[in-house]
């Protein structure tokens, strides 16, 4: 029962760290997708571009300089006529005022009635042609604007602005009108000012209406770029009709700035693609890799990975720092090759390919050239023993990929002088960035408890302190470890199995014999020192090379695979001999099994029962008192067939 609640727990906990690990990955992914807002290039005339091929990623007009926008709009403007209105009611109010003044205080002023209907006279005319007031005239004198649009009753007219009076002028014209039959002094007594007020009221409205329909006649643009067009590339010098072309498009990108429902909406869109990619990752991996699906730190590996690389695109796409073809994408499938499988490697490629993808605006020729140098990276690296294959597989990568672009360029381009040199270069550098998987994968070694081919090579050396030291105490276990590697190693060959590894772990599966060399046969030289002790005691030496093994290894950090073949090599079988020897002398005596029982566990890799069944049928021949194929055959057949069972 608590075994079973053990499980769960150890189940759901599983469980959990799927589901955070899936959400981290999606959350950071898309926090580092670029959000196409910004325009981070920085330019000016005379000066080189320091960042790489520029080309249009939507169409967009090439617009006129400020310079040229703002001389076809004066010239356009000395059209405009802004709009106003005469107020009938103010000329009605300063007449009605003028008559009661007179009846108050003008008629003490003046020598009789015509002065005033001279003046009611004078008003009413300067009313009619209208009174604008100092500050819409002094704009309109500013902006040289030589006539106006007057409204009356639904009818405009145009009237130069000349015709038109200020307060200062209207207040001249009632004083010099007629100063042959009206003197100026009696006209200043009368305190003219006070019937001068402003009646031209400008309509924003219309005005604003007519100001935007003539400028709406000029082309802001002069000619147009085509999405895919090229604009500049690195190195190239910033002219003047470039510089034009590269203002037009960062006034278009910020054009395209997003509303916050669109922002949301994308935001929405990055993570349903990137959680769908990612979902069937995860479903590749429970279906048909349940072993790392279920191990954490082969899972932590891959998203490791499968983060790494799409961040890095998207940095290189948002900041602009250079060609996304310098990063070394391969690497990954040289990675996952190494420390797991082909199909995983492949798998795992294609989905941080089609993650990165959604950062490019041109993606196809970007997926196709990826998948490819994938597949070439993994088929030339089926395993990784000495630091030539993977300069082989660097070539190899780099040859697919100048190869597969040079096919593009021929579908695409009639004219060979064309061709895009830098792309090569890139592919090249690639290339050679490539070559630092070799100590990236020590690095992922340690960190996330695998083990490489390389380190198993490392390991296999005859030469290395631990095998060295079974050479010298005990040359017979080491012979015997010899023997083992040759042939586990064939058979690993025969059935598909990872024979470095099955290799490696037999040469290292007896090193706890080292202990207490002179028990075991193959180091006897007809001594035997089990003849001093009992079965019970002799089985617990026997057994005892497993525990000491294991601490050997443990003191001389030894992977954990290779710890692995120390303990699964022996399973929980027997020790067979002594356990019935003991039965033969104590025949009414119920045995107890157990104290004849290596710890195990059984083997749960096709590498590490390959060695058991091995390494069994290796004791057993010695035995024999013949050899001949018949014999061996039978031998390995009963052998075989008991460990099975």
């Amino acid at each position: 029962m608590n075994s079973i609640k053990t499980k769960q727990r150890v189940s759901y906990r599983n469980l959990i760290y799927k589901g955070l690990i899936f959400i981290a990955t999606i959350s950071i992914i898309v926090y580092f997708l670029p959000t196409g807002r910004k325009f981070n290039y920085q330019f000016d005339i005379g000066k080189p571009w320091k960042y790489g091929l520029l080309q249009a990623s939507f169409d967009f007009p090439i617009y006129k300089n400020d310079l040229q926008v703002q001389k076809e709009q004066d010239s356009i403007l000395a059209e405009y006529q802004p709009y106003f209105h005469i107020d009938k009611e103010v000329e009605k109010k300063i007449i009605s005022k003028l008559r009661e003044d007179y009846n108050k205080t003008l008629r003490h002023l003046v020598p009789g009635t015509d002065y005033v209907r001279y003046i009611e006279r004078m008003l009413r005319t300067v009313y009619e042609n209208g009174i604008i007031t100092n500050n819409d005239l002094k704009r309109m004198r500013e902006d040289s604007i030589t006539a106006i649009r007057l409204v009356n009753k639904n009818i405009a007219t145009s009237l130069f602005v000349d015709q038109l009076y200020s307060g200062k002028e209207a207040y001249e014209y009632l004083l010099n009108a007629d100063t042959l039959h009206y003197k100026k002094k009696i006209l200043q007594q009368c305190n003219l000012n006070n019937y001068i007020t402003p009646n031209l009221v400008y309509d924003e409205e219309k005005s604003e209406t007519a100001r935007k329909d003539l400028l709406s006649n000029i082309s802001w643009a002069n000619d147009f770029v085509l999405n895919g067009q090229k604009i500049i590339d690195r190195g190239e010098i910033v002219n003047e009709q470039t510089y034009n072309i590269l203002e037009s498009l960062r006034k278009e990108w910020e054009k395209r700035s997003k509303s916050v429902q669109e922002k949301r909406l994308t935001l929405v869109g990055q993570l349903l693609y990137a959680g769908i990619f990612l979902f069937c990752f995860m479903t590749y991996l429970e279906l048909f890799r349940a072993d790392y699906y279920e191990r954490r730190g082969t899972l932590t590996l891959l998203f490791a990975l499968i983060v790494a690389f799409p961040v890095a695109a998207s940095v290189i796409v948002e900041q602009n720092l250079s060609s996304i073809y310098l990063v070394p994408f391969a690497m990954v499938p040289i990675i996952v090759r190494v420390f797991l499988d082909s199909r995983t490697a492949f798998i795992t490629h294609i989905t941080i390919i089609l993650l990165c993808s959604i950062t490019l605006r041109f993606p196809h020729e970007f997926i196709l050239l990826q998948v490819v140098a994938g597949m070439m990276a993994i088929y030339s690296l089926r395993e990784l023993s000495q630091r030539s294959q993977l300069l082989r597989t660097a070539l190899i990568v780099f040859i697919s990929y100048a190869l597969l672009y040079f096919a593009f360029e021929l579908i695409h381009e009639d004219d060979l002088t064309k061709l895009n040199t830098r792309m090569y270069i890139y592919f090249m550098i690639n290339g050679i960035l490539l070559l630092f998987a070799y100590p990236l994968l020590f690095l992922l070694e340690k960190i996330f408890g695998f083990t490489s081919d390389v380190t198993l090579v490392e390991l296999s050396n005859i030469n290395n302190n631990l095998l060295r030291e079974m050479s010298e105490v005990a040359p017979g276990t080491f012979q015997h470890s010899l023997q083992m590697a040759n042939l586990a190693a064939a058979a690993a060959n025969k059935i598909g199995g990872k024979s470095q590894l099955v290799r490696t772990g037999a040469l290292y599966h007896d090193i706890g014999k080292i202990v207490n060399p002179a028990f075991f046969t193959e180091n006897q030289f007809g001594v035997n020192p089990h003849k001093s002790l009992s079965y019970e005691q002799s089985a617990q030496v026997i057994i005892s090379h497993i525990t000491d093994g294991l601490k050997l290894a443990e003191k001389h950090n030894l992977p954990k695979v290779i710890k692995d073949f120390i303990s699964t090599h022996h399973g929980q079988g027997l020790t067979k001999y002594f356990y019935i020897s003991y039965k033969n002398e104590h025949p009414d005596e119920e045995v107890d099994p157990e104290k004849f029982r290596y710890p195990g566990p059984n083997p749960f890799t096709k590498e590490q029962a390959i060695l058991m069944m091995a390494d069994s049928v290796e004791a057993a021949s010695r035995s024999l008192p013949e050899y001949t194929e018949e014999s061996i055959s039978t031998l390995v057949d009963k052998i075989i067939d008991t460990q099975v069972s």
